[in-house]
């Protein structure tokens, strides 16, 4: 296997039944984003959509839907990405296995000196698929782009960064066909190339490759270790190099269908936004960098690859199961004593981290309690894109070696069975979180916290109330969420505080964890609701409170039951909604003799 192009990759899945095409006519706005959604939520094929209103263009949708689709698409090379990942984590491995390191030199990127063979036409950002995805959107954007950036103390693909950030090509601002909104996000490689060039006073060159063998859409969202480059994997993982050269300055993708060609310019930015996003809200609207367009290139024949996002789970859920596949035990063995981490894709991935890690530091000692586990807390909050987690549970090991972050549900209730709420609430204030989370205190800056398990079981957790459980003015409906965890409906404008006092005097002693929210009967429905709402909708420093809470020397804690304040809050991004007209024009295409007749 080794694909010299999209076209050829979408062949090949038509042919084994991993594809369908939809002939109708489809509109970008919004019409194309509905059709993604339903047949991914219909665990559906590949969508290739043949006539899109308003471009010439072809555009193909969902390729990675399935984490087995995946696996179909790189069959011939998965298992030797995940052993060249391995090696470098162990060096000598690396000596006893020469073999494998010589086919990552066969992948090196290959320059050639005629780059634009192949895209041998020009248009305009306005003649691109304008695809927009919901309603709030501020215009259109790219949604699976690989963007290409240099180093310019070190010029070349040795130093490059190849990286997936969102682009607005239209609406808001931006001057029709020569500005772009590109928004990275912190802790991003592209950050770094940025910082230099603003430093010099001098714009970053950049290029945005569209397409081309799947390979290279992966590699631009791959967390690679140190000293393998993205151009690298996606040769590996091609089995064909990735072929690239220069035009007027410009690095040139030789297989991508498209390549727009421009320049960051130096500390000049434009509201970029709103866009619905992953965590299921809107990003609102912020100054970003702005790209200013030089060319845009492609095939004659080229496809518009694209993917849309929303609460998980969506595409990029089965992205973070291809690239844990690949990545396997880079991380455990990257951090002394972790042993698992689970970034939960249904709470949006940053806000809540689960880990269980080895907890040695003082075997001798009859009663334990959480050590080690702190010190790969610490770790963990300072690897990476981990940084920017919101909530880290960490358990110990020691206390049941066949628990896994991976059964959410049961994590939740080993770890419920052991907190105590007096000693293991370890919180990080005025600190920074991700981009996209809108419950802290501004753009990219929130609070932390972390909670660290290790012990014996304190307590037996309960599933049903009290006959005699009662609730103040203001507080209505409990729900039992899981053992030891109810929910209860508020409105925003009821003070948690007439809760805690008033369960001061209740026994609440089988339920440690009590959720304040909008709407108990929808959180109780399901694990993922739980997930969602409570971890996107709290701010650590803000909205966790306790019963019978107390400061001792500067450390918080809480006697009774810990209370997390999910409510939607006046700061908060408004969440994605489906438009009600569009998903009738969905409804026709699953008619029969329409093109997705059987499918949604």
């Amino acid at each position: 296997m080794g694909y010299s192009s999209l076209e050829q990759c979408i062949q090949y899945l038509e042919n084994h039944g991993h594809l369908i095409r939809v002939h109708e006519e489809v509109d970008p706005t919004l019409e194309m984003a509905a059709i993604h959604l339903r047949v991914h939520e219909a665990a559906g094929p590949a969508i290739l959509f043949e006539n899109v209103k308003g471009s010439k263009f072809r555009a193909v949708s969902n390729l990675f839907g399935t984490l087995e689709r995946s696996k179909v698409i790189f069959r011939d090379t998965l298992s030797k990405v995940t052993s060249l990942i391995a090696l470098k984590n162990d060096p000598l491995k690396a000596l006893r296995s020469p073999i494998k390191n010589v086919l990552a030199l066969k992948a090196f990127p290959k320059k050639i000196r005629h780059p634009l063979a192949k895209l041998t036409s020009q248009c305009l950002l306005r003649d691109l698929p304008q695809i927009k995805s919901w309603p709030g959107d501020g215009g259109a954007y790219i949604l699976l782009p690989q963007v290409y950036t240099e180093d310019t103390d070190k010029p070349g693909v040795l130093s490059s960064n190849l990286g997936c950030y969102r682009i607005q090509i239209s609406g808001n601002d931006f001057a029709k066909d020569k500005e772009a909104g590109l928004h990275y996000q912190i802790h991003r490689g592209i950050g770094v190339h940025h910082s230099k060039t603003n430093k010099k006073g001098e714009p970053l060159k950049v290029s945005v490759f569209v397409g081309g063998p799947p390979a290279h859409t992966l590699a631009s969202v791959m967390p690679l270790p140190e000293g393998l480059s993205e151009l690298t994997f996606a040769g590996i993982m091609n089995n064909r190099r990735f072929r690239y050269g220069y035009e007027n300055g410009s690095c040139i993708s030789a297989d991508a269908d498209f390549v727009i060609t421009g320049e960051i310019a130096h500390n000049e930015t434009k509201l970029e936004g709103p866009f619905g996003d992953h965590l299921g809200y809107y990003s609102l609207k912020h100054e970003f960098p702005l790209m200013k367009v030089d060319k845009v290139y492609h095939k004659t024949n080229a496809i518009w690859p694209f993917t849309v996002v929303g609460r998980p789970p969506q595409e990029d859920t089965q992205f973070g199961a291809l690239i844990h596949d690949i990545t396997g035990p880079i991380i455990p063995a990257e951090i002394p004593g972790l042993q698992e981490i689970n970034a939960v894709d249904a709470a949006g991935v940053h806000p809540l981290l689960l880990a269980i890690g080895s907890e040695r530091y003082t075997p001798y000692l009859k009663e334990r309690r959480p050590q080690e586990i702190l010190t790969i807390s610490n770790h963990i909050l300072g690897f990476g894109q981990m940084s920017l987690a919101k909530y880290l549970i960490i358990a110990s090991k020691e206390d049941n070696p066949k628990l896994s972050v991976n059964n959410v549900a049961e994590f939740f209730k080993h770890c419920l069975e052991r907190v105590d709420w007096t000693r293991d609430l370890h919180f990080q204030t005025k600190t920074t979180i991700d981009t996209l989370d809108y419950s802290g205190s501004g753009l990219n800056s929130g609070s932390k916290l972390v909670i660290a398990v290790a012990g014996k079981e304190i307590r037996e957790l309960k599933t049903e109330l009290d006959s005699a459980f009662s609730l103040p003015d203001g507080f209505s409906n409990p729900k039992f969420v899981l053992p030891g965890v109810i929910a209860i409906s508020s409105n925003a404008d009821c003070p948690i505080e007439n809760l805690t006092n008033h369960l001061e005097n209740v026994a609440m002693d089988g339920f440690p964890l009590i959720l304040v929210v909008d709407d108990s009967d929808f959180v109780s429905r399901s694990l993922n609701n739980f997930l969602w709402v409570t971890f996107t909708k709290s701010n650590p420093s803000h909205d966790v409170y306790g019963i019978d809470s107390f400061i001792e020397n500067k450390h918080w804690g809480c006697n009774g039951s810990l209370v997390i304040d999910a409510r939607s809050k006046s700061h908060h991004a408004p969440p994605l909604v489906k438009d009600p007209e569009i998903e009738k024009k969905v409804d026709n295409l699953g008619s029969k003799g329409a093109s997705l007749h059987g499918i949604i």
